[in-house]
């Protein structure tokens, strides 16, 4: 049998939201997140890393898209969807303060007892749930 290929990193993940023109401009105020492209269906942001946050228009992914670079099949999302952000332990107080400094509340706090890790929750224009997470998370799945 042969060995599975090693997994690099997640390249990018995405949000469906209802305006990609507002929520672009909050993921750049609140988080500093640079524009890579923009498209009427689409923003997608500097995730750091080598990542890509991707805002999709809801309704305008539904359908598969064929052109001459090739296909990328349909794909939507329905509800209020999660996503974290890694960030580093020493910077939480930055982060905690940067959210009430944009008048962004927090929705949570957790703080993971297994290796320490701790999360903070807000919520975007559309109501997804965003987490800014310390090492010691990923211990936790």
């Amino acid at each position: 049998m042969d060995a599975t290929p090693r997994i690099n990193g997640l390249a990018e993940t995405c949000l469906y939201v209802e305006d990609v023109d507002r929520s672009a401009a909050f993921y750049q105020r609140v988080l500093g997140l640079e524009v890579l492209s923009r498209s009427p269906r689409l923003v997608a942001l500097d995730a750091g890393r080598q990542g890509a946050l991707l805002l999709f228009r809801h309704g305008l992914t539904s359908d598969g898209m064929v052109d001459d670079e090739g296909t990328i099949p349909g794909h939507e999302g329905q509800g209020r969807l999660h996503m974290a952000f890694a960030i580093a332990m020493e910077d939480l107080p930055a982060w905690r303060a940067r959210l009430e400094r944009e008048g962004v509340p927090l929705a949570g706090e957790t703080r993971w007892r297994q290796r320490g890790g701790r999360s903070l929750y807000f919520r975007d224009p559309d109501g997804h749930a965003i987490e800014l997470a310390t090492p010691g998370l990923r211990s936790n799945y």
